[in-house]
């Protein structure tokens, strides 16, 4: 006989919280590597403080954050590692529908897909709130 395999609400959680650990050292690590090549370039420029430079424009888009990856330009590097924590918790969000839909608990997977549809909507209009 075949044994029917379950995957149960613990399991899922302990997924969940490996994303998450995951996530968060995995960008911490790639913003710490950003840094250290954005000093070894840039370390020993004098800044002049009175006058703003703002966010380079090459790093304002995800195609010119990914030419600065590929560049080894530091910014760019720290960039890509922001934009990775402020992912981390919209996967989990991700994987808990994902175990809402495998326990069949439909307020809970209306509840998380109505949080993720939020979250894009307000990715896609450039509001934040």
């Amino acid at each position: 006989m075949a044994q029917k395999i379950s995957f149960k609400d613990t399991d899922m959680q302990v997924v969940i919280g490996w994303v998450l650990r995951i996530g968060v050292i995995v960008s911490i690590s790639i913003v710490f590597f950003g840094g250290i090549i954005f000093l070894y370039r840039h370390g020993q420029e004098v800044v002049d403080h009175r006058k703003f430079v703002g966010i380079p424009d090459f790093i304002q888009s995800f195609k010119g954050i990914m030419y600065g990856i590929i560049t080894f330009r530091g910014q760019a590097i720290i960039q890509f590692g922001i934009i990775l924590l402020i992912a981390t918790p919209i996967l989990r969000v991700i994987f808990s529908t994902i175990g809402f839909v495998l326990e069949k608990d439909k307020l809970y997977i209306f509840i998380s897909l109505l949080v993720l549809l939020i979250i894009f909507a307000s990715m896609l209009s450039g509001h934040a709130g």
